[in-house]
């Protein structure tokens, strides 16, 4: 017989007498837990539980955690099997078993708790790192289809030829399969009709809220950030219904949804539509916003400043010079906006540094660009200018300033009855429109009224948004945060939070040094942008009818649409059966959205 026996787990060669001096050390501190667990007779079933932990017995821990009738009392044990798999060298284990948690807020200290364990546990060793092979596969065998980027297959690193099953029993790590299960699953990711595809067109797909922060604050446990189709919201394209499950603990954003393919200007668009999908950012965003602030309402505006519009002022009013080809009329124009200098733009509410404060910043200031003529609107949408109609001996409109700005555009808020299912019924968005005077020092007075031509460019931006979103997508973004937003704001004022037990331990925090709070990506915060201004010519070429300055922003503010009084709850028999219809059922454990 041979002086050396092979052993498997570690893949090294150990003498016989060091494998015997290895168990007789073992075996007596194994019987000595053992005998102490043994003695702890206040708790029978913790006893056990950290007599298995004592012997490195995970799989029989579990299964008495699991077996737990307590909620708190499961999730207390189920800490303990977390921090001695960390302990143990088995990270990805503990947070496997975190994941297995009811209550969010002892998740989230047990994810904290597992975060301070030294990787491989006290004194562990060196472990092999996996992470260039994973990516290797991952990017070059069916990139579509891992579960990275919504599709069926997952990858993990197995260091060693063996594993544990369920039932504590070391096995060889790979068996040959007998049925055709692996072949058929891999076929079916490759086409993309399997069940857990995001890409995969939906016309009500479900995302639960508690159910997708859990598993972003697992991944970011895990060292990981959120895959793309958790960036997405599984290709959300806009939220139809918001429904709560106050028995299985789901608050579920609903809506249309299907594949997403980079666009141009950093977005992401629905390959069915082209118009942009919903973003985890903005959801974050806005969450914060009406959970964190007592007045729920944000925006942005962008407008002149008093020196500026007084300088424009007294330019316009000095004797115009003849016009006698178009390179002088531009070179007047640009002579007044000179004179207009830069717009100041305000973001409040949101972080002025978000995507979705940009979104807003953008969308106005290419609205105001469409209103001037100096971007082309769609069919049915002219500039002011273009507007402008002087008869025959008659003046132009006086010289003021315009305000445009949007806000929000619901139908209605309708419930069921017991108010578990709500529908988001409008196009989302509209343009208002205000004429405000120009004093002499600059002083913009406001009238709270809107001249005919004024009405006429606001009422034909909003009659054809659906269009303008078409064809130019941020108005599409704009639109999907006031969805978010008016969700959001759904959310808190009904107590839904409150209803499943989620507590945003993940999305709600802002301390930007914890690792188990989602950072939402921040860029620059605009400032200042040029001012729109542009002319059109009069009577012949004789005239030139300027506009001083174009005033606005946008306005969100869902508190009137989800006030009590104004959520309409009878006779919604649709929203009460796409309610009845929309339940999770049994889920796989890393689930967070279905169809």
């Amino acid at each position: 017989m041979s002086s050396h026996t092979r052993v498997g787990v570690h893949s090294r060669w150990l003498p016989q007498s060091a494998i015997v001096a290895l168990l007789a050390g073992i075996l007596p501190a194994l019987l000595l837990s053992v005998t102490v667990s043994a003695l702890a007779a206040d708790d029978p079933q913790e006893a056990r539980l950290r007599a298995h932990l004592d012997a490195g017995e995970f799989a029989p821990a579990l299964t008495i955690a699991r077996q737990t009738v307590d909620e708190r009392q499961r999730d207390g044990l189920l800490t303990q099997i977390a921090t001695a798999q960390a302990r143990a060298g088995a990270r990805d284990a503990a947070l496997r078993t975190a994941g297995e948690m009811y209550d969010d807020r002892a998740r989230s200290a047990t994810l904290s708790q597992l975060a301070a364990e030294p990787l491989g546990g006290r004194g562990g060793g060196n472990q092999a790192d996996f992470d260039p092979l994973m990516e290797l596969i991952t990017s070059t065998i069916a990139p579509t289809t891992w579960d990275e980027v919504g599709g069926a297959g997952s990858i993990a690193p197995f260091p060693t030829g063996v594993f544990i099953d369920p039932q504590g029993v070391m096995r060889r790590a790979i068996k040959q399969e007998d049925g055709g299960t692996l072949a058929a699953l891999r076929a079916a990711s490759a086409t993309g009709t399997t069940s857990n595809n995001a890409r995969r067109s939906s016309s009500l797909r479900k995302v639960s809220l508690p159910r997708l922060e859990k598993h972003v604050q697992l991944r970011l446990a895990a060292g990981q950030q959120p895959t793309e189709a958790m960036q997405v919201l599984a290709g959300l394209q806009r939220v139809s219904y918001v429904f709560v499950y106050p028995e299985s603990g789901e608050l579920v954003l609903a809506g249309p949804a299907g594949d997403w393919h980079d666009g141009a200007e950093d977005r992401i668009l629905s390959t069915e539509t082209g118009l942009p999908v919903l973003r985890l950012d903005d959801l974050v965003v806005v969450l914060r916003q009406m959970f964190g602030a007592p007045d729920a309402r944000f925006g942005c505006a962008i407008t002149p400043t008093k020196d500026s519009l007084a300088r424009a002022k007294a330019f316009l009013a000095k004797p115009q010079p003849r016009f006698d080809n178009s390179g002088q009329r531009k070179a007047w124009l640009e002579q007044l906006r000179e004179q207009l200098g830069q717009q100041e733009i305000e973001v409040y509410g949101l972080d002025p540094r978000t995507r979705a404060a940009a979104v807003m910043v953008e969308a106005d200031y290419r609205m105001k660009l469409v209103g001037m003529g100096l971007e082309p609107g769609v069919p049915g949408v002219k500039s002011y200018l273009d507007l402008i109609r002087v008869p025959e001996g008659q003046s132009p409109p006086p010289l003021g300033v315009l305000r445009w700005w949007f806000t929000l555009d619901y139908d209605a808020l309708l419930a069921t009855d017991d108010r578990h299912g709500f529908a988001l019924r409008g196009q989302g968005v509209k343009v208002l429109s205000e004429n405000e005077l120009l004093t002499a020092g600059g002083e913009r007075v406001h009238t709270g009224k809107a001249e005919a031509l004024n009405r006429e460019f606001a009422r034909s931006f909003t009659k054809h948004f659906g269009e303008l979103c078409e064809k130019y997508p941020v108005y599409a973004e704009l639109r999907n945060v006031c969805d978010l937003a008016l969700a959001a704001a759904l959310i808190r004022q009904q107590g839904m939070a409150s209803k499943v037990g989620w507590h945003l331990t993940c999305f709600g925090g802002k301390d930007p040094r914890d690792p188990l709070v989602y950072q939402i990506a921040l860029g620059s915060a605009p400032e200042k942008v040029d001012t729109v201004a542009n002319y059109r010519v009069i009577r012949n070429r004789k005239q030139i009818h300027t506009i001083a300055g174009v005033s606005g922003g946008v306005r969100v503010d869902p508190t009137g649409l989800v006030a009590t009084s104004a959520i309409e709850t009878t006779g919604n028999a649709t929203v009460s059966r796409q309610h009845s219809t929309s339940t999770p059922g049994e889920l796989p454990a890393g689930a967070w959205w279905w169809d």
